[in-house]
């Protein structure tokens, strides 16, 4: 397992595992990302990145990256 920020661009990843404290995941859970769920990487910028995931472009921190383990 490793964090979704150190994941290649482009490439489709299953998630395993959101980390943080109830609040963070509970808002991760809301923007689709929950354990099992595809989620890609489209780009990086200034360590933000955009993702797909359940079919939504998504941009997230790279904190929040961080607690999203695949």
């Amino acid at each position: 397992m490793m964090p979704l920020l150190l994941a290649n661009a482009g490439e489709e990843n299953i998630i395993m595992r959101v980390g943080g404290s109830r609040e963070v995941r509970q808002h991760l859970n809301d923007l689709g990302f929950v354990a099992g769920a595809k989620v890609e990487v489209v780009s990086s910028l200034a360590g933000n990145l955009i993702v797909n995931v359940k079919g939504t472009r998504v941009a997230i921190s790279r904190e929040m990256a961080g607690k999203i383990m695949i």
